[in-house]
């Protein structure tokens, strides 16, 4: 079983969060000593200076980080994609945010059906949505609400002047028993 490659792969799941050591024991089913080793090995693969990420321990938390000396070509990045404009997936998060808060991104991966990640980061940027608090569930996952920027942006006084949404469930089940498809005996 390779352990390097089954928990690089967990890190970049679970992307700014981390993963505690106690999570990453617990999954690779290894003791302290082994995922020290497999910290180590990572870190020798990512010491190369062709390699963009490297692995840190925060407080108790695993991460994939980006290398400092990248710091500036990841900056030109964050100016290119920073317009006005909100992409469709921008404002989809968004209102699940708004019409949520307060909402883990998790919550949001869960609605939208697709990972929010960069999408939360790039609206906490333009401090549209900020960080409100923890959950008290397992991890203490960040909750995400929206700022006062966010009601200027929409012309809005208050959360509560959000147009109300009318939702019907459609939830696609078909009672395949009394279809035609079903069998007469």
């Amino acid at each position: 079983m390779n352990f390097n490659s089954i928990l690089e792969s967990l890190l970049f799941v679970v992307g700014d969060e981390g993963l505690s050591l106690e999570e990453a024991k617990k999954i690779l089913e290894i003791d302290d000593d082994t995922l020290s080793k497999v910290i180590e090995q990572l870190n020798i693969n990512y010491s190369s200076s062709d390699r963009g990420i490297e692995l840190t321990v925060l407080g108790n938390r695993l991460k994939l980080i980006t290398k400092k000396e990248n710091k500036q070509y990841i900056q030109k990045l964050v100016d290119i994609n920073d317009s006005d404009v909100l992409t469709e997936a921008a404002l989809e998060t968004l209102a699940i945010i708004a019409y949520n808060q307060p909402v883990t991104r998790l919550t949001v991966d869960e609605i939208r059906g697709v990972s929010s990640s960069y999408i939360i980061r790039k609206l906490v940027y333009k401090n549209l949505i900020c960080e409100i608090g923890r959950s008290e569930s397992a991890g203490r996952p960040v909750l995400y609400g929206t700022t006062p920027l966010f009601l200027d942006y929409f012309g809005l006084k208050s959360i509560a002047d959000l147009p109300t949404i009318e939702i019907t469930k459609d939830d696609g089940v078909k009672d395949l028993y009394n279809s035609k498809y079903s069998e007469d005996n």
